[in-house]
């Protein structure tokens, strides 16, 4: 599959922005529904795709004791600038995940997030997993991910939300491990897998070090969609896009920092997969306004907003619209060139990304 990129958009910098035009927008009760923009998700992760009240369920059903921040306290209190908070950010994760005991864990999971994205006006979604967190439960890496697809096909069929999975490998662990993902993501590329990434925490795992794992699925066909410029600053991203050769960055949002840095995003076409709730959760941006949207925008970057993980965070796709649209300004036309931007940098088919294109202009009419 060829890595597909979008340009900077061509008359962002010499245009005011619409919101600044008070005649122009409707008033708030008047303007659209960000939940009827048709768009691409592209920044889930599978676990934290979860409905809290589906995570409550299972662990009754299976048994698994969960703590309060993912009870009576949910959505959890979480600042991971620091390594302790990371830890326990991780920790909350790693008891999510628990709780899928069987296969049809899995596919439920699957079938009640493409019913979420549906209903949030997501008509494709790359959903992110390492199959090696799964793997000791469900017959080891191949079968692991062959359920994974399996269960997407399926969750695609009941809803009509198109799904491609993202074959994530772990930044804690040896690079080896990642080539292995590698090799087995593009094995199933064209059936379903779409990309390659790179999570967890930036600190504990340089990007150089996955390069050879991240030539493997390039040379496979598959988008490179790594982690970078969330946790750590400009040297992150710097490491994705020169020794990942990453088509979409995982967050990025610390490019702002260096001007630079950001012209070469800018004029290599890599788009941002900008978590606004995500930032503010993890301490990454002290509040919504806080998040750069709005400079990165300006600059001319490709910006394709995520949810990250709902069921820690609290909120899903449409709500990341919904802060743009309140804390920077975003005005209709300029949401809809987002939702552009999220279609045209994912790797829906061309017949799903011709329909979710029309629909955006139908939206804005």
């Amino acid at each position: 599959m060829e890595a597909r990129t979008v340009s900077p958009h061509p008359a962002r910098q010499r245009s005011a922005p619409d919101h600044h035009e008070d005649a122009r927008v409707p008033s708030r009760s008047t303007r659209p529904d960000v939940a009827l923009l048709p768009k691409a998700h592209l920044h889930l992760h599978f676990t934290g795709s979860m409905r809290h009240s589906t995570l409550v369920e299972l662990a009754a059903t299976h048994g698994v004791q969960l703590p309060d921040a993912l009870v009576e306290d949910w959505p959890p209190r979480l600042h991971a600038t620091d390594e302790r908070g990371w830890f326990r950010f991780q920790r909350l994760y790693d008891i999510a995940r628990s709780v899928l005991h069987t296969p049809d864990d899995l596919r439920r999971l699957l079938r009640e997030t493409s019913e979420d994205e549906a209903a949030e006006g997501s008509g494709w979604l790359e959903i992110q997993v390492d199959p090696s967190g799964y793997a000791a439960r469900f017959g080891g890496l191949t079968p692991t991910v062959e359920l994974v697809l399996d269960a997407a096909r399926a969750a695609t069929e009941a809803t009509g939300v198109g799904i491609g999975v993202v074959i994530a490998a772990n930044r804690t662990k040896h690079p080896l491990d990642a080539k292995t993902l590698a090799r087995l993501a593009v094995r199933y590329a064209g059936q379903g897998v779409v990309g390659f990434g790179l999570s967890n925490d930036e600190r504990r795992g340089r990007a150089y070090d996955f390069e050879g794992a991240f030539r493997i699925a390039k040379r496979g066909g598959l988008l490179s969609a790594p982690h970078g410029g969330e946790l750590l600053g400009p040297v992150s991203v710097r490491e994705c896009l020169e020794n990942l050769a990453a088509d979409r960055l995982g967050h990025g949002v610390r490019a702002v920092e260096d001007p630079r840095l950001l012209e070469r995003i800018v004029e290599r076409g890599v788009t941002l997969e900008v978590c606004p709730a995500s930032n503010v959760s993890l301490g990454v941006a002290a509040t919504a306004a806080d998040v750069p949207v709005r400079r990165l925008y300006e600059a001319g970057a490709s910006i394709a907003l995520g949810a990250d993980d709902p069921l820690l965070f609290g909120s899903r796709l449409a709500r990341q619209y919904e802060l743009v649209r309140g804390e920077h300004g975003f005005s209709d036309v300029e949401l809809a060139d987002l939702a552009r931007q999220s279609v045209r940098a994912s790797a829906a088919p061309d017949d799903v990304r011709a329909r979710l294109l029309s629909g955006i202009t139908a939206w804005l009419s």
